[in-house]
């Protein structure tokens, strides 16, 4: 007996119940449970799959490498030549993500080495007697290293040891902006890989490549993917004027973000925008400064420049996307859900809010009635 009762509770692991419903004829109750269904595969079709194509994986880690390069030829006014070329104005001359293009200098031609007083503009610098100079100390933002001399001929600064004369501390002036620099041309050269897909490409077109390269030139309407710009072109895209920002620099992203369905083999192409960096009302300039050096009569000298410029940072982003089943099978399961999910608010709606309602009880020790013999009016419908 005591084995008997073991085997009758191992078979109830084994029993499986059908879920029991109810059909009963409400227009009201009917049309609410269609226009829910509806709703639902609405949802799924064009909210989850064709607008967030919920059936795609995504991969948002993007690997990027960036290599850049600039042309064109400007005429200058200095000292020690009269033209400039890519490797005269560009900074630094290998690009990458980052470069700087000169479009206004002021020089400060002939610097030797000795003995000189400090510009008077230098902070802390001003002094009445020798010893408000203390020797060997570095003018600290100034140009060299006091000397212990106090030139009170001079307004009242010490004496350095340095490059002299120093540096001209004055405005820009337009009259030395680099006037061609509107119509040199940025090549950008961007490989992108995707490693979740193992999908990698770059901006620069497969085929016939030099034959494009040489026709094109960046517009969004012609030539929406050429990876050649106009640094004229560049400017104002970013709603401000390229002879404005050449007189005191400014500061340009260029971004290029990458949006790829691997499912279509033409939806991989980068789109390119442009924004200046900082503040807009506060338009803040760029610039840096280097030198040039040579050597005259045996005495090394250089000519000094403090350049202004238009700073490009380089920014690449994006996003890669394919099918995957899972995601897929996710998402329909949850739509079948929220229809389950419709059947219990109409079993709420009939039982509690419709005015004529019944409720159908059954004692559990009611013996079963073949389904054949019912009558039509208590047959219960089962799905298997």
């Amino acid at each position: 007996m005591a084995w008997q009762n073991k085997q009758n509770r191992l078979l109830h692991l084994f029993e499986y119940t059908t879920v029991r419903y109810v059909g009963t004829q409400n227009k009201k109750i009917g049309l609410l449970y269609r226009i829910f269904q509806l709703t639902i595969v609405g949802y799924l079709i064009g909210w989850v799959f064709l607008k967030n194509k919920g059936y795609q994986v995504k991969d948002d880690t993007l690997e990027s490498s960036v290599v850049t390069k600039v042309k064109g030829i400007a005429r200058v006014n200095t000292t020690d030549s009269n033209l400039w070329g890519p490797e005269d104005y560009v900074f630094p001359n290998q690009g990458e993500t980052f470069l700087s293009i000169a479009t206004n200098f002021i020089e400060t031609p002939n610097q030797k080495l000795g003995n000189c007083s400090e510009n008077p503009k230098v902070p802390n610098n001003t002094c009445s007697k020798d010893e408000d100079c203390t020797v060997g100390e570095a003018v600290r933002a100034g140009n060299g290293i006091k000397t212990g001399i106090c030139l009170e001929t001079h307004n009242g600064t010490c004496e350095i040891y340095g490059w002299c004369p120093t540096e001209i501390h004055r405005d820009p002036h337009p009259a030395t902006i680099v006037r061609e620099a509107e119509n040199f041309t940025l090549y950008i050269r961007n490989f992108i890989r995707f490693s979740q897909f193992n999908f990698s490409t770059s901006n620069v077109p497969k085929e016939n490549r030099s034959l494009y390269l040489k026709n094109c030139l960046y517009d969004e309407t012609v030539f929406p993917y050429c990876p050649i710009f106009r640094l004229g072109d560049i400017v104002n895209k970013t709603g401000n004027k390229f002879e404005e920002m050449a007189l005191k620099g400014g500061s340009i992203g260029v971004l290029i973000e990458w949006l790829c369905d691997l499912d279509v083999d033409s939806e991989c192409r980068p789109h390119y925008s442009f924004v200046r960096l900082g503040k807009l009302s506060e338009k803040i300039g760029f610039d840096f400064r280097f030198a040039r050096y040579f050597t005259t009569a045996g005495q090394k000298q250089r000519t000094f420049y403090r350049v202004f410029g238009i700073h490009l940072e380089i920014m690449v982003f994006g996003m890669a996307r394919k099918f995957c089943i899972i995601p897929t099978i996710v998402n329909i399961a949850s739509a079948l859900t929220l229809m389950g999910a419709g059947s219990y608010i109409c079993d709420v709606m009939l039982l509690y809010v419709m005015k004529k309602r019944s409720v159908n009880t059954e004692s559990k020790n009611d013996k079963e009635i073949p389904l054949q013999i019912m009558p039509e009016s208590l047959k219960r419908k089962f799905s298997l």
